[in-house]
């Protein structure tokens, strides 16, 4: 799923692929928000990425089943 995070005060967004449901992603964001912490993604490699919940702007899910481009595995 490809998730675009706006950060306020910040031109460019934030853009992270993640193998994580759009309902896991609006808990994690929505537990943030709540306490004032960090919201924390996993993207598709592993990695963690934390943003500031006080920061956040706006938040895009896109589709969760993504049709890939290019020459490789079906």
């Amino acid at each position: 799923m490809e998730i675009k995070i706006g950060i306020q005060h910040v031109a460019r967004e934030v853009h992270v692929e993640s193998d994580m449901t759009a309902d896991e992603v609006e808990k994690a964001l929505t537990a943030a928000l709540a306490d004032g912490g960090m919201l924390t993604l996993l993207d598709d490699k592993g990695r963690k990425v934390l943003i500031p919940a006080a920061g956040i702007a706006y938040l895009e899910l896109g589709a969760e089943n993504q049709r890939r481009v290019g020459f490789g595995a079906l």
